[in-house]
């Protein structure tokens, strides 16, 4: 039932996806018909060993991805940035390479992977005050203040773009840990959606709808 080539950092028992049964497979079948990809990345197979925490972790993931407010690249630009303030470089790799599948420049992605600020971002002054908020999420959201959120909506982001932005770079504070607390983040340099070739692509209806 468990996946035999797992590195040993991994910390939980994976479910090979030939040998899932049940409730497991469809929700594997229903990952990889979401995400427009052939595989279950292994952030999903860490539980999946429990369905009803897979559950969770699908409908979290969902509800950023699946539909939203803000543009599918900005989600994924606050994931990967999230990420890599959260200090999770196996996360940053992967969401940098949807960030490259949804129209994100390969200088915008470099500077995920290196800048130390938001700063050095190659985005406009508009982005960097979201930015600037999403980032306090992750070295301390309890600094965020009123005056941030007044800032933010005075460069013209609404109140439900603000809300899609702060529960995206939240959801990335969980998956990040769970990611790295499970040993994944140490199992491997880069995750396999990372290391795909260069010309695979999410399924073309994906990128059509933006999603």
């Amino acid at each position: 039932m468990t996946d035999p080539n797992v590195l040993s950092t991994v910390r939980v028992p994976l479910v090979e996806e030939a040998a899932a049964e049940g409730r497991t497979k469809e929700l594997y079948d229903a990952i990889k018909s979401r995400m427009g990809i052939p595989f279950v990345p292994d952030m999903f197979r860490l539980v999946s060993s429990r369905p009803d925490l897979l559950e969770v972790v699908i409908a979290g993931y969902g509800g950023v991805f699946n539909d939203g407010v803000l543009p599918r690249a900005t989600r994924e630009m606050i994931s990967a940035w999230s990420s890599k303030v959260n200090g999770c470089p196996y996360c940053v790799g992967t969401h940098n390479w949807f960030l490259a599948q949804f129209g994100g420049s390969q200088e915008l992605t470099d500077a995920i992977q290196d800048a130390p600020s938001v700063e050095e971002l190659p985005i406009d002054e508009r982005t960097k005050v979201l930015m600037r908020l999403v980032t306090k999420v992750g070295t301390g959201a309890f600094r965020i203040t009123d005056e941030d959120w007044a800032a933010t909506e005075a460069a013209g982001w609404t109140n439900e773009e603000m809300l899609e932005a702060v529960f995206t770079a939240a959801l990335f504070a969980f998956i990040n840990r769970l990611v790295d607390g499970l040993g994944l983040g140490n199992s491997v340099t880069r995750s396999r959606i990372a290391s795909q070739p260069e010309e695979a692509t999410v399924s073309a209806e994906r990128l059509a709808e933006g999603r």
